[in-house]
Protein backbone atom coordinates (compact mmCIF):
# COMPACT_ATOMS: atom_id res chain seq x y z
CA UNK A 1 0.00 0.00 0.00
CA UNK A 2 1.57 3.56 -1.69
CA UNK A 3 0.24 6.71 -0.81
CA UNK A 4 -0.38 8.24 -3.87
CA UNK A 5 0.05 12.55 -4.19
CA UNK A 6 -3.44 12.93 -3.94
CA UNK A 7 -3.57 10.84 -0.64
CA UNK A 8 -0.85 12.70 0.80
CA UNK A 9 -2.37 16.23 -0.19
CA UNK A 10 -5.57 15.40 1.55
CA UNK A 11 -3.80 14.56 4.65
CA UNK A 12 -2.09 17.52 4.76
CA UNK A 13 -5.74 19.22 3.97
CA UNK A 14 -7.24 17.44 7.46
CA UNK A 15 -4.07 18.74 9.70
CA UNK A 16 -4.23 21.83 7.88
CA UNK A 17 -8.38 21.85 9.31
CA UNK A 18 -7.32 20.59 12.35
CA UNK A 19 -4.70 22.34 13.75
CA UNK A 20 -4.61 25.33 12.06
CA UNK A 21 -2.18 27.18 10.30
CA UNK A 22 -0.55 28.71 13.10
CA UNK A 23 -0.25 25.30 15.58
CA UNK A 24 1.61 23.56 12.67
CA UNK A 25 5.21 25.86 13.28
CA UNK A 26 5.19 24.64 16.68
CA UNK A 27 3.55 21.33 16.22
CA UNK A 28 7.05 20.52 13.60
CA UNK A 29 9.38 22.33 16.27
CA UNK A 30 8.33 20.33 19.34
CA UNK A 31 8.46 17.15 16.82
CA UNK A 32 11.72 17.97 16.13
CA UNK A 33 13.56 18.19 19.16
CA UNK A 34 11.46 14.97 19.89
CA UNK A 35 13.08 13.13 17.38
CA UNK A 36 16.72 14.91 18.10
CA UNK A 37 16.55 14.00 21.49
CA UNK A 38 15.05 10.25 20.79
CA UNK A 39 18.37 9.86 18.42
CA UNK A 40 20.80 11.30 20.70
CA UNK A 41 19.16 8.75 23.47
CA UNK A 42 19.10 5.48 20.97
CA UNK A 43 23.31 6.92 20.16
CA UNK A 44 24.34 6.94 23.87
CA UNK A 45 22.18 3.51 25.00
CA UNK A 46 24.34 1.63 21.80
CA UNK A 47 27.56 3.15 22.99
CA UNK A 48 26.66 2.23 26.80
CA UNK A 49 26.53 -1.23 25.30
CA UNK A 50 29.59 -1.71 23.43
CA UNK A 51 31.25 -0.29 26.37
CA UNK A 52 29.59 -3.05 28.63
CA UNK A 53 30.44 -5.88 26.07
CA UNK A 54 34.10 -4.99 25.80
CA UNK A 55 34.02 -5.39 30.04
CA UNK A 56 34.84 -8.90 31.29
CA UNK A 57 31.91 -11.16 31.98
CA UNK A 58 32.58 -11.36 35.73
CA UNK A 59 33.10 -8.47 38.30
CA UNK A 60 34.90 -9.06 41.11
CA UNK A 61 32.43 -6.53 43.56
CA UNK A 62 34.66 -4.92 45.86
CA UNK A 63 33.14 -3.73 49.69
CA UNK A 64 34.94 -1.88 51.47
CA UNK A 65 36.77 -3.27 54.11
CA UNK A 66 35.76 -1.72 57.67
CA UNK A 67 38.77 -1.65 60.26
CA UNK A 68 38.38 -1.87 63.34
CA UNK A 69 39.21 0.67 65.53
CA UNK A 70 39.54 -0.26 69.50
CA UNK A 71 37.81 2.38 71.89
CA UNK A 72 40.20 4.95 73.29
CA UNK A 73 40.91 5.27 76.98
CA UNK A 74 39.26 7.50 78.36
CA UNK A 75 35.32 8.04 80.06
CA UNK A 76 33.61 6.15 77.75
CA UNK A 77 35.98 3.98 76.39
CA UNK A 78 37.63 1.92 79.06
CA UNK A 79 34.37 0.69 81.64
CA UNK A 80 36.39 0.43 84.30
CA UNK A 81 37.54 4.06 84.32
CA UNK A 82 33.27 4.73 84.45
CA UNK A 83 33.35 2.91 87.53
CA UNK A 84 35.75 5.37 89.32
Amino acid sequence: MSLGPAEIAIIVLVILLLFGGKKLPELARSLGRSMRIMKSEVKEMQNDETDNSAAPQQQAIEQPQQQYQQPQQGQYGNPAQNNQ
